[in-house]
């Protein structure tokens, strides 16, 4: 009994050391240094063993990084995995992000234009490092892969380019269209003519139809707030229109034709119930 325990014993030691010596690495990673026109370059990269000869990144070309990440001896996907581009003379860097699935399997595409311009116009080669890390006991890999030289586009300056500043800008002025005018005089006269114009004619037939003017006497002794009201709004949306037409702006407009229109609507209501009444007894 006391040899199985001891062989349990044993075994779970061995099983904490194995877990505690693991640590993240890659496997099958490789390296293409694709330009138009031109069949890409292929380099194997090793965790252990940086390349000897620097890559040449020319002008247009483009890095494409293939690896699978491992946690010992198992394909994983790392909380971390990302390329950095280091300049040693200054300490200046820039790190790109992998695209790694739950697999392990990563990729990362880089460009010139991704590069920042510090790094592009480098008179010595970058050294480039591949980071591997996750949560738990195993160990971080932080690995120097290779040695970069890029060729930067002969049409592109050398100056380094300045940053974006956020301070004060220079003042906007705006311009604004001109305010609306009325049209001519004449026009307005015409039209204003026009529509009073009409107004014996509306009369004439209004008569014609069986208007009785003598009820008005007794429509406003019966009800002569709801009468009084009706006629005084209609005229006074009348003149707000007017008001509008000559000086007001929309907002005035819009708040006295609601109050207007909500007076109309209410009195209304009665005065018609007054004249409903009067034409139920007879009365035309």
């Amino acid at each position: 009994m006391r040899f199985l325990n001891t062989i349990g014993v044993f075994a779970c030691a061995l099983t904490s050391v194995a877990s505690a010596a693991s640590s993240w690495t890659f496997d099958d990673a490789t390296l293409s240094v694709a330009a138009k026109g031109a069949e890409a370059v292929k380099h194997k990269l090793s965790p252990n063993a940086p390349i000897a000869v620097p890559i040449v990144l020319p002008a247009g070309a483009s890095l494409k990084f293939l690896l699978t990440a491992q946690e010992g001896k198992s394909a994983k996907r790392p909380h971390q995995a990302f390329l950095t581009l280091h300049q040693e003379s200054t300490g200046l860097q820039e790190s790109f992000a992998f695209s790694v699935k739950d697999n392990g399997k990563a990729k990362l595409d880089i460009s010139q234009k991704d590069i920042p311009h510090q790094l592009v116009h480098s008179a010595t080669p970058l050294l480039a490092t591949i980071t591997l890390a996750s949560f738990g006991s195993s160990t971080p890999l932080h690995s120097s892969v290779f040695h970069l030289t890029i060729q930067p586009d002969a049409t592109s300056s050398t100056a380094n380019p300045q940053p974006e500043r956020y301070s004060a800008k220079p003042e906007i002025h705006h311009i604004f269209k001109s305010d609306p005018k009325s049209p001519p005089t004449v026009i307005s006269l015409f039209f204003t003519l026009a529509i009073v114009g009409t107004l014996p004619v509306l009369l004439g037939v209004w008569l014609a139809l069986g208007g009785n003017i003598s009820h008005a006497g007794k429509a406003f002794g019966t009800a002569p707030v709801a009468h009084g009201l009706f006629l005084g709004s209609v005229f006074g949306l009348e003149g707000v229109f007017f008001l509008y037409y000559s000086a007001w702006k929309l907002g005035p407009t819009l708040s006295a034709a609601a109050v207007l229109g909500v007076v109309a609507y209410v009195s209304g209501s009665k005065a018609l119930t007054e004249v409903q009444e009067r034409r139920l007894n007879g009365e035309r």
